[in-house]
């Protein structure tokens, strides 16, 4: 019904078990509420919750201009929707070292079950794209430091994201990685991979869960689970695939009652009314006020 029927503590507990399950495990990143309950209801891991995403859904580019209130809020409103762990992307934790104890205790109170935080210099950008500056060693760690002092639950996951690959190569990332182990990281994000050699040299220089980002039209080729569990990759994200097919299919449907004048030749293709009354637990209302739902629901028409 109205929120996820498990604690935080208790999904903080799942998140920890599945990367040390010794499998893969897959992260839809969810663009709303409702697409988090989807992703838990088609047998998925956990949920992630893309900085990108937060970013775009409000018209913004992913440059570091969402605050940490936007974040957690919204974060929050997704991960109570699901049974399922929630990891939030942090950026590069919205400040200096204090922002950054700031930002993990407010997403330990939103119930998130972990977050990752980047060594990007501030105003940040896509991790996929060029141009890209990093921090230095010390304020990368003093960030990843700050983090782990500063949560309450000791299972909310902290994960270090290094973007260092891209400026100054691959094995600048494993000493990186390594750094950000010994200040504290629980797991390790290496961004913008470009073949499995390199996930396979981040899971050679440490020996905590590592994460594979498979974003489209980004650095990294779209692989499988099995080639990345190959290289001992233990989770994967797909960060902006849900917003991008929604996206598409609303640009879609626009054009067509644009140029017929009406939806009817989208239709087909929508979400029915009975389905999106199923994803929402209309009739589980019912326990509460046999008022509320009170109707049949309609089929396809």
């Amino acid at each position: 019904m109205l929120y996820s029927t498990t604690t935080p503590e208790q999904k903080r507990l799942k998140l920890r078990e599945l990367l040390a399950s010794g499998t893969v495990q897959q992260f839809p990143g969810a663009f709303n509420p409702l697409s988090a309950r989807l992703i838990e209801e088609k047998g998925f891991a956990g949920v992630y919750i893309s900085g990108a995403v937060l970013a775009n859904d409000l018209g913004l580019p992913d440059i570091g201009l969402t605050t940490l209130t936007e974040v957690a809020t919204r974060a929050g409103q997704i991960a109570r929707m699901t049974d399922l762990p929630s990891l939030v992307d942090a950026d590069t934790g919205f400040g200096e070292p204090m922002n950054v104890a700031r930002t993990i205790q407010e997403l330990e109170n939103a119930g998130l079950a972990g977050c990752h935080i980047e060594d990007q210099f501030n105003p940040k950008r896509c991790g996929h794209l060029d141009g890209k500056n990093v921090v230095d060693i010390d304020t990368a760690t003093q960030r990843i430091r700050a983090a782990a002092d500063a949560r309450r639950d000791p299972n909310f996951l902290i994960m270090a994201r290094t973007d260092i690959r891209a400026t100054d190569g691959i094995q600048a990332a494993q000493d990186r990685a390594k750094a950000l182990v010994d200040a504290g990281a629980d797991a390790i994000f290496p961004e913008a991979m470009r073949d499995l050699d390199e996930f396979q040299a981040i899971r050679d220089a440490v020996d905590v869960p590592i994460l594979a980002n498979m974003t489209e039209f980004g650095k990294s080729d779209l692989f499988t689970v099995d080639q990345l569990q190959g290289v001992g990759v233990n989770m994967v994200i797909y960060p902006v695939t849900l917003l991008r097919i929604a996206m598409g299919a609303a640009e879609r449907t626009l054009e067509s009652i644009k140029a017929a004048g009406t939806q009817e030749a989208q239709v087909e293709n929508m979400l029915t009314r009975a389905r999106l009354y199923e994803l929402v637990d209309y009739e589980a209302y019912n326990q509460f006020d046999t008022g509320v739902f009170n109707f049949q629901v309609p089929g396809v028409r």
